[in-house]
């Protein structure tokens, strides 16, 4: 810990967020003075309740949380992690902010903790001498203060007085027409070590994607979780919204997390997804019949809002089937023109609005499954992925019942993270089904 005591001294750090992403990867977690979380953190005092794991999206709780919550235990401690520790840069006070493991007082990790999934994924490939490296790319929307739910999202107003209304796509007068909102994005991210690559203008009005550096699988979900906070923060100094959202505005393209994935040998940090000559090894082959015969039932961790499945529609920029193809950007995995030691798989079905550490652990977790079961991947797509059958999910209901009947799966993740992300899904959907939207009132008032 004299790291993290050495960072408070040598800023001059007043106050603490410990943070903690929830299932949903919204940050939760405390604010406390810089001398009273030294003192928490050497004495297990830094405790949050077990159930803000389980707390749904909109804030409510499971009915039946105790099914997956210890039994008469009430709080959990953080740990955190000394390689996350970062300034937070738009605040005027000296503030830090750290990402934080959860554990019971038995010293034995939440099981279903997003952050603790994506680890114990990540400890059976280092069990194979096998080392990920993963390069998320993240889009999103800009779009009007909205303070009543009922209304449209619409684009903001740029530095021409002007909303975006046709599409733009590697638009790059449109990214510059929300020039200082960007200017500060990239300056937040530089003093948190946050290390973005590409920004570019996606086909959506006043949608954007950033591309970070491939590296370290756990660090680049880190990266992923405080870019979505940084953004947002940004956008409201701005006076606009930065939104996650896999579908915020009808008749737009969706916003994905495309997730690309390579596999090096750990010894010798040779790609084991290519040989020598750029072929495709078995190995490869293994990892992407993983992802093919998995990654359905994998779905509520990669689409898991009602609004996520909006997305996945045919000619929308989304894929709709668990096919493959190089450089074909129509399916849901495409592998890239590349040299050997670069060849990688992306997956192109995860949401932007996904809790990124459950996006990372569940892509490599069907791609892991795949590579120890030896598994066949079918032939490769060319030309349109559209004109086959949509195999995905359509809806979140059908993805739980998939996920709960994949024994592999459970196998990789645990049961009890199972259990506990099919109570919080199924209250979100209960809460869902409440509502009554305009289009029911529209068609449906006077109709029927």
């Amino acid at each position: 810990m004299s790291v993290i005591e050495d960072f408070l001294k040598d800023h001059r750090i007043e106050e603490v967020e410990c943070l903690v992403p929830d299932m949903a990867g919204i940050a939760r977690g405390k604010i406390l003075p810089a001398n009273k979380f030294v003192k928490g953190m050497k004495r297990h005092g830094l405790r949050i309740p077990e159930s803000i794991f389980v707390q749904t999206v909109n804030g409510a709780y499971p009915d039946d949380e105790d099914a997956v919550i210890s039994a008469a235990v009430g709080d959990v401690y953080l740990v955190p992690d000394a390689a996350t520790i970062r300034t937070v840069p738009w605040y005027e006070e000296p503030t830090a902010q750290v990402i934080c493991d959860a554990f019971h007082f038995d010293d034995q990790p939440v099981a279903f903790a997003s952050r603790h999934v994506l680890k114990q994924v990540l400890a059976l490939y280092e069990e194979r001498g096998w080392q990920p490296v993963v390069a998320p790319e993240l889009e999103f929307y800009l779009v009007d203060v909205n303070d009543d739910p009922d209304y449209p999202l619409q684009p903001p107003v740029g530095r021409s007085g002007r909303r975006e209304t046709s599409r733009q796509a590697y638009g790059v007068d449109a990214v510059n027409e929300f020039d200082p909102l960007f200017e500060e994005v990239y300056d937040f991210c530089e003093a948190q070590n946050i290390d973005i690559d590409t920004l570019t203008h996606e086909a959506g009005a006043a949608q954007m994607e950033m591309n970070f550096n491939h590296g370290n699988a756990l660090e680049q979900a880190d990266q992923a979780f405080l870019f979505k906070r940084t953004v947002r923060e940004a956008g409201l100094r701005h006076k606009v919204y930065a939104t996650f959202m896999a579908k915020p505005m009808q008749g737009e393209p969706g916003s994905s997390m495309h997730v690309h994935q390579s596999l090096l040998d750990k010894k010798t940090g040779r790609n084991l997804f290519a040989t020598r000559t750029g072929k495709d090894t078995k190995l490869f082959e293994n990892y992407i019949a993983g992802l093919q015969r998995h990654l359905p039932a994998c779905m509520p961790l990669l689409a898991p809002n009602v609004n996520s499945y909006r997305r996945l529609m045919p000619h929308s920029d989304a894929p709709i089937n668990i096919h493959w193809g190089y450089d074909n950007r129509t399916v849901g995995f495409r592998v890239p023109q590349s040299e050997p030691q670069a060849r990688r798989v992306e997956n192109r079905v995860a949401g932007a609005d996904a809790n990124p550490y459950l996006a990372i652990a569940g892509t490599l977790a069907c791609g892991y499954i795949g590579m120890t079961n030896k598994l066949k991947p079918t032939k490769p797509v060319e030309g349109s992925g559209y004109r086959l059958a949509h195999t995905l999910p359509r809806t979140l209901y059908d993805a739980l019942n998939r996920f709960n009947g994949n024994r592999a799966l459970k196998q990789v993740l645990g049961e009890t993270f199972i259990d506990a992300v099919t109570l919080v899904k199924n209250a979100e959907l209960e809460a869902y089904q409440q509502v009554i939207s305009s289009w029911e009132r529209e068609h449906l008032l006077l109709n029927v």
